[in-house]
């Protein structure tokens, strides 16, 4: 009996460790289909042929830095809450239940299809030459490409609109700091540049990402998955390279058209110009969020240099009223000296038939304190200690 309750305790927890095992993955074709796969990290290791390690950068209980890595037939992309694996033919996102990933998705739904439905309008006449041109460009630009693009763009605009309600909420929070010092608006500030010290070193991670990547030629080439599948056969039957055309509706206006009409029409293997000009793109548009939190930074630093002269401000003039009290105090105490000597129980001659001299004892002793005082404080102006 008691064996049998120990297999079955054995069972339960092999069991527990198996469904632990398993994580939720939400899958996306490119004709924009999606499905959520619920499968341990061996079934993704084999459908991608990555390693181990590279997966490990994906667990979200561990904490990577911002990473886009190029395999050889993937691309493991960790950009912040954004957890992927892009093949040539189909995206791999993480927890596809969060609320920062199912906009991703829905964008990659919409998005990624397009290439392969652009030819529906050629038939037309009155379109001609014109729409099939277009559509060569969107059909050749590779799959990978326009998934990643789709996720750097995601992950620009979220940091970007971060970045936005952050100094919606600063900038009023510090103007309102200066016009009144108080331990509310002391901490909400400090609140407010501890999240914008956070926010910045998220985006430097993903800039110093891109800029790493833009930085090394081959890192990019690692990324061109369809030229490495397509890579024999186009040596064997002697044709060349595909033409691969940045045509991003993101940021095609940034490239006219005219610069794209003029590249080259074969590539050689290490021609990463496409690639280059994507990353550039973004990589521009992460740099403008990072300047604006060094903007909002420099901000910072500037109301606290006042709120610390304010400060300062303050406590000089109450080392000013601590000098007038100490320089009054010391005339009292010598008027309180002379009472003191004139009240003592003492047996003098004159003390008797002399009621005269308690007036001029009162006005000189008076007289002789005021002056100590004026001189104290003429003293301190001439030597600066206090305004004049």
């Amino acid at each position: 009996m008691a064996r049998d309750g120990f297999f079955v305790t054995g069972d339960i927890q092999l069991a527990s460790k198996k469904k632990t095992a398993f994580s939720s993955w939400v899958l996306v074709n490119s004709d924009g289909e999606s499905t959520i796969l619920d499968v341990d990290k061996y079934a993704i290791m084999r459908r991608v042929h990555i390693h181990a390690r590279d997966l490990r950068i994906l667990d979200p209980l561990l904490s990577y830095p911002s990473t886009i890595l190029g395999r050889e037939r993937a691309i493991v992309l960790n950009l912040e809450h954004i957890k992927a694996i892009i093949t040539a033919d189909e995206v791999l996102l993480r927890d596809p239940m969060d609320d920062n990933v199912i906009p991703l998705v829905e964008e990659l739904r919409r998005r990624l299809p397009l290439a392969s439905t652009s030819f529906q309008g050629q038939e037309e006449e009155d379109l001609g030459a014109q729409n099939d041109a277009e559509a060569s460009e969107e059909n050749e630009f590779p799959f990978e490409f326009r998934a990643l693009e789709v996720a750097l763009e995601a992950i620009c605009s979220f940091l970007d609109a971060r970045t936005r309600e952050l100094e919606t909420a600063a900038y009023p929070a510090l103007d309102e700091l200066t016009s009144k010092i108080s331990s509310r608006n002391l901490d909400r500030v400090r609140k407010l540049k501890s999240a914008m010290t956070r926010l910045t070193n998220r985006v430097q991670k993903v800039r110093d990402e891109l800029e790493q990547l833009l930085d090394d030629d081959d890192d990019m080439a690692d990324l061109y998955l369809s030229r490495k599948l397509t890579g024999g056969s186009s040596s064997s039957s002697g044709s060349g390279a595909p033409l691969w055309f940045l045509a991003s509706p993101t940021i095609g206006s940034r490239i006219s058209r005219t610069s794209r009409a003029s590249a080259v029409t074969i590539h050689e293997e290490n021609d990463v110009e496409e690639l280059e000009m994507l990353l550039e793109a973004y990589f521009i548009q992460i740099d403008g969020t990072l300047n604006k939190l060094s903007t909002l930074r420099e901000y910072i630093d500037d109301t606290e240099d006042y709120i610390n002269i304010q400060l300062d401000n303050h406590r000089n003039q109450l080392i000013q009223l601590e000098l007038f009290l100490s320089s009054g105090t010391v005339c009292l105490s010598i008027y309180s000296l002379v009472a003191a000597i004139f009240g003592m129980n003492i047996p003098y001659t004159w003390k008797y038939d002399h009621g005269y001299m308690f007036k001029w004892v009162v006005i000189l002793s008076g007289m002789a304190s005021a002056s100590i005082f004026l001189l104290i404080i003429s003293y301190a102006r001439h030597k600066g200690l206090v305004g004049s």
